[in-house]
């Protein structure tokens, strides 16, 4: 038979289908297995199918588009509340083609193979310097145990760890002296895979001209700006607008309002974590550098001038926050426009300076 929707609740080796006529009307359900949901849809007539964005859903969603078929990827954390009774396959497929109808569902957008490629190299170089960390801080215990102070910092501590295993008069046993130096080898070892990563990273932003743009952005370096290319592809124009842009970042504040009361709390923290984080340090360094340059008594003007009013008139955390916000907002704008950061104004800059330059 032929039907125009189709939900799949997407599983590793079992796949849930509640197929929908025109009315939304479950009128067929299925339960296949991979191979067989591959052969699904070849004898079918299917306009759209719906499914929760999970692991695996941009897979399919590009498959499914290579077959002609639209794709509609659902944000997983809202479909709960469409389940009814027991939760089940058949009852998630089911809610599925309830939230598919509601107007406000703003869909994801299908990443491509290269989105993924770059996202996953980000996770690899956060597993890394996860690894890296927890071996540099079980080193640090190991020499407190028998009376070492390492000093504060990876590098320093790491430097200062390896001088304490290499001196033939350590209070350090012999016991455990050699294993912990194959620590330190292995702590080596992960440092140069994340520099060489990183030269990756560098030499993509060379070939993207998004990246490109937002690297002119205080406070945005070279992993945020791949890590939003990643999320985003470096188009923007599914979002409506840049506070949008920047509540999809977890950036804005929880809002607990009733009648004339109104309560804005601390930021929602939805969205990605690992954008947010590094939006937020890079706030952190531009307060940071902005505060330096004001001490040394340079001229600090913009967006740093503007930080560091929010600063004083808060506190440092706060300040930091807004600055993410405001970041991830020129951000949308840099994107959207396709103009680097300032490039209007260095540009008005150069008209009035040539302006007063006399003809020979």
């Amino acid at each position: 038979m032929n039907a125009t929707t189709v939900a799949v609740d997407l599983a590793k080796s079992v796949f849930q289908l509640a197929v929908a006529d025109d009315q939304w009307h479950v009128v067929e359900t299925q339960r296949l297995t991979r191979t067989q949901f591959e052969r699904w849809f070849a004898n079918r007539d299917v306009s759209l199918v719906i499914m929760e964005a999970c692991g695996s859903a941009h897979h399919w969603g590009r498959w499914l588009n290579g077959l002609g078929i639209q794709v509609r990827l659902l944000p997983a954390q809202y479909i709960r509340a469409y389940v009814k009774r027991n939760k089940t396959d058949a009852a998630d497929a089911a809610a599925l083609l309830e939230a598919a109808r509601a107007s406000d569902m703003r869909p994801v957008r299908v990443k491509s193979v290269e989105q993924q490629a770059l996202q996953g190299l980000h996770r690899i170089r956060s597993l890394w310097m996860g690894t890296r960390t927890s071996r540099i801080n079980a080193l640090r215990g190991f020499c407190r145990e028998f009376g070492i102070a390492i000093p504060v910092g990876a590098r320093t501590g790491i430097e200062t760890i390896s001088r304490v295993l290499a001196d033939p008069n350590t209070v350090v046993p012999d016991l455990i002296r050699g294993t912990a130096k194959l620590l330190v080898e292995e702590i080596r070892l992960l440092e140069g895979r994340i520099a060489q990563l990183e030269r990756e990273l560098a030499a993509l932003t060379k070939l993207s001209p998004a990246c490109t743009t937002l690297l002119s952005i205080p406070g945005i370096g070279l992993l945020t700006a791949t890590a939003m290319v990643a999320a985003t592809s470096g188009d923007v124009s599914h979002f409506k607008d840049a506070r949008h842009f920047s509540s999809w970042f977890g950036l804005t504040p929880k809002e607990y309002s009733s009648g004339n009361t109104r309560y804005l709390g601390h930021i929602s923290k939805k969205g990605d974590r690992y954008l947010r984080m590094l939006l937020t340090h890079g706030a952190r360094s531009v307060l940071r550098s902005s505060k330096v340059a004001q001490d040394a008594g340079r001229e600090v003007c913009g967006v740093r001038r503007w930080a560091l009013d929010v600063q004083g008139r808060s506190n440092h955390n706060k300040a930091a926050c807004a600055l993410a916000n405001k970041l991830a907002r020129i951000c949308y704008a840099t994107l959207r426009d396709k103009k680097p950061f300032g490039e209007d104004q260095r540009m008005n800059k150069k008209i009035n300076r040539e302006s007063f330059v006399m003809p020979a």
